[in-house]
């Protein structure tokens, strides 16, 4: 098992500071989210860990070894960055056949990934005709060519179908309980909340949070508590005198409360003897998270 270290990383492009002391550790067998707006410093880093560019300063490194320092690369780290990393008159077919002979990898490994990404039938066409969906997968079968214990993936879902994403998701989960370490960056923030435990968000180069998604989610400030109440005029009043604020009051006594949790919203009920239908927590999305994190 293997663990992705990020430590102090920082990257200057000229006067542009893309990563900014940046330190996190990425854990074997859960899937990691990688969140931050365009221009954050993800790709940065990614490419950072890939030894595809050189830090100015800090490390990015796999078990405190740098990417060319691994003995058999492709047999430890696959990675998706760009979906159109092939040349357009080769067939998917040849292209993988390529990197597996490249990195000493079985032949039988090129037919088994085909397999996997569910591009058999489309293997010797050429890849140039693929689909977006298509050079994605084929991006994907690249990155699973060697079976690494490792999987690094920008926006792996762009392009698929719902059908293509709920077997990336499956795919990645699987990959994750078998021990693999995963980091997955998407602007798809719903998937994300789907398939991630743990979050790594970014904001102008710097780390802002690395928590569980459900950690994240219910810290969030503006937290709202559906209730309902045949008594909405009584609570409303005890509840704004307690400090809550109060929207989506209608006539069937339901209430939407900010700024005091379930538990607060039902004691102040029952000190006022009013009665509760309902008392349901509305979770604060990932998507709404990252926003106010990022705003």
């Amino acid at each position: 098992m293997t663990e992705l270290h990020i430590d102090h990383l920082t990257k200057r492009f000229g006067q542009t500071l893309a990563v900014d002391d940046l330190s996190f550790t990425v854990r074997p067998g859960v899937v990691t989210g990688f969140l931050g707006p365009n221009g954050a410093g993800k790709s940065t880093t990614m490419r950072a860990l890939l030894g595809l560019i050189t830090p100015t300063s800090g490390t990015a490194t796999f078990e405190g070894r740098h990417y060319r320092e691994l003995d058999e690369p492709a047999r430890q780290v696959g990675s998706l960055l760009e979906a159109d990393a092939f040349h357009p008159g080769r067939s998917g077919r040849a292209h993988l056949r390529i990197l597996a002979t490249s990195a000493r990898l079985p032949r039988h490994r090129v037919d088994e990934v085909l397999e996997l990404v569910g591009l058999s039938d489309a293997a010797d066409r050429s890849a140039g005709g693929y689909s977006l969906g298509m050079r994605q997968r084929l991006g994907l079968a690249a990155a699973l060519l060697g079976e690494p214990q490792v999987l690094i993936l920008d926006e792996p879902a762009n392009g698929l179908d719902p059908q293509g994403v709920r077997w990336l998701r499956d795919l990645l989960r699987h990959r994750a309980q078998h021990g693999a370490t995963v980091l997955v960056s998407s602007h798809l923030l719903a998937e994300v909340a789907l398939i991630a435990e743990q979050v790594v968000v970014i904001h102008e180069g710097r780390l802002l949070t690395h928590d569980r998604v459900d950690a994240i989610t219910n810290a969030a400030e503006g937290a709202t508590v559906l209730v309902r109440t045949p008594q909405g005029t009584e609570l409303l009043a005890a509840l704004t005198a307690a400090g809550a604020q109060i929207s989506g009051n209608d006539d069937n006594g339901r209430l939407l409360v900010h700024a005091l949790d379930a538990p607060a919203i039902g004691r102040i009920a029952r000190l006022e003897n009013i009665e509760l239908h309902e008392l349901t927590p509305q979770a604060t999305s990932l998507e709404d998270a990252f926003l106010k994190m990022t705003s």
